[in-house]
């Protein structure tokens, strides 16, 4: 079919009062059309088959209105397909179709089944602001560039996919009218503002999810599969053109979403945006669900040298540290908005308060440790609350350290056990005297301890085996808030006080910590 025969066909079917051809029942299966198929404007009042042709050229069905069934299995369409404003009120069918040029279906309305079955995009596909009022199928449907669904309408359709999109999946806009499955393969799902008017469930593999200001009205589910998606009837789904990535699934953003009916399994969220999220403390999140790690080691800031251990930080912590000079962090990505620790806090907050009314107890620690960095750090706070925090950070790690905590502690305790050798000993134990008297037969006697002398002798020759076991035991029975009953110089005792005081407060917040991290 030339192009030449092609419009004298559509001329002599012209209708003048729709501005375009009007045909019948037609039947170009099998058909080829050297050049460009103009059908633009057309009514097909009657069944369209279209099957196994092959359009060399241009396709365009541009505001065509299908009133019967519309059939282009195993179609091949060479150039561009345009669709755009095209009505089809009976069933499409467009499975096996091949598009090797751009697939245009903007603003088209399927009033029937839309059939995208084992379909072949090479180049972008766009379906914006389409309507589907019945099924769209896109079950084993290949996209090797990206897929636009922009502000699509999935009236009635229960599942979409398995699919794989080479590139970007883009459901931003869209609204699911009912429960929906999506199972695809793709590098990005773009789901900013995309609408789920019922419950729904993401199966996902290799995506970088972004689910900026989508409306959650019912449960949710976003779920990262483990092996390669299956099609009911043939099995594996191709995935080669993916290959080379990481199969997992990862979170870029959920700022903007209302997170009380979301739930999260297997998802990485170290790149994730939290700011702005809403209801965060009842997000579920499921199976392994991993947080950027903070550097650890030592690393240097300014004129400090400060050692950071190991904790789940947010990627929003990085970006803010960075920006500070800090090293080790992760910068922020082109474009990212830095914001600062008092919109951090209270995102901490949440999380922890999430993970701790799921009965994660340990992994809530983390959160707890960042939410407190983020007062710590926070300029707008009393000064005196920083630095209360600032102690509590160095002393215990907000008593989530112990390590910090023994070794505050020990240090404590090699402190007062010097010091009790050195001053807080008598330079010899005091030796109780005794006076009495004698009224006849009858002796009247009264023991009195005399004060301890401070020792006077070169401090080399304080340290001696002897005081070093006293002040050890003295030491030990602090810890524990106990007296020793030691006779002690009065140096030494308000050193055994101060110990009494602060070497149990230290073996507390190590206590606490490791408690911190084994509770269920």
């Amino acid at each position: 079919m030339t192009p030449e025969l092609l419009d004298g066909l559509l001329n002599a079917l012209r209708d003048p009062t729709i501005n375009g051809p009007r045909l019948g029942a037609v039947e170009f299966s099998e058909a080829t059309f050297t050049g460009d198929a103009g059908f633009e404007n057309a009514t097909f009042t009657s069944r369209a088959w279209f099957a196994g042709v092959t359009f060399s050229g241009v396709a365009s069905f541009a505001r065509a209105n299908f009133s019967g069934i519309a059939g282009f299995r195993r179609a091949i369409f060479t150039g561009r397909a345009r669709f755009e404003k095209a009505t089809f009120v009976d069933r499409a069918l467009f499975g096996r179709v091949t598009f090797s040029g751009a697939a245009m279906f903007g603003r088209v309305t399927f009033s029937g089944d839309a059939e995208f079955r084992r379909a072949t995009f090479i180049r972008r596909a766009g379906f914006e602001r389409a309507t589907f009022a019945n099924r769209a199928f896109f079950g084993e449907a290949t996209f090797a560039s990206a897929a636009r669904f922009f502000a699509v309408a999935f009236d009635a359709t229960p599942q979409l996919g398995p699919l794989v999109c080479k590139e970007g999946l883009d459901l931003s806009g869209a609204v699911f009218s009912v429960p929906v499955t999506i199972e695809a393969a793709a590098a990005h799902l773009l789901c900013r503002r995309t609408r789920w008017a019922s419950t729904a469930s993401l199966r996902l593999r290799y995506a970088t999810v972004d689910l900026s200001h989508a409306v959650v009205e019912y449960p949710l589910s976003v779920t990262s599969h483990s092996s390669p998606l299956i099609d009911a009837e043939r099995g594996w789904l191709d995935e080669s053109s993916l290959a080379g990535r990481d199969a997992g699934v990862r979170m870029a953003s959920l700022s903007g979403v209302d997170t009380a009916h979301l739930v999260l399994t297997d998802i990485d969220l170290a790149g994730c945006r939290f700011t702005g999220t809403i209801h965060l403390d009842r997000l579920s999140l499921e199976g392994r669900c991993t947080f950027a790690p903070a550097p650890i080691g030592l690393h240097r800031q300014g004129w400090r040298l400060i050692r950071r251990t190991p904790r789940r930080t947010l990627a929003e912590e990085h970006y803010w540290r960075t920006a500070r000079g800090a090293a080790g962090w992760t910068p922020a990505p082109d474009g990212a908005e830095s914001v600062g620790p008092e919109a951090l806090a209270p995102v901490y907050r949440q999380l922890r308060k999430s993970l701790e009314d799921g009965k994660n107890e340990p992994d809530a620690a983390d959160f707890y440790y960042g939410e407190m960095e983020m007062r710590r750090h926070d300029h707008d706070r009393p000064f005196a609350e920083r630095v209360l925090l600032t102690g509590y950070w160095a002393i215990s790690g907000y008593g989530l350290r112990a390590s910090r905590a023994m070794g505050w502690l020990l240090v404590a305790m090699t402190v007062t056990l010097l010091g009790l050798m050195l001053w807080g000993l008598p330079r010899d134990d005091p030796k109780p005297e005794s006076t009495g008297r004698l009224t006849g037969q009858c002796i009247t006697l009264t023991a009195s301890a005399r004060d301890p002398v401070a020792p006077d002798d070169p401090l080399h020759d304080r340290i001696t085996t002897e005081r070093f076991d006293k002040a050890l035991r003295v030491v030990i029975n602090s810890v524990a808030f106990r007296s020793s009953d030691q006779g002690l110089t009065t140096a030494g005792a308000y050193t055994e006080m101060a110990s009494r005081v602060t070497e149990p407060v230290l073996l507390g917040l190590a206590v606490l910590a490791i408690r911190g991290r084994v509770k269920r």
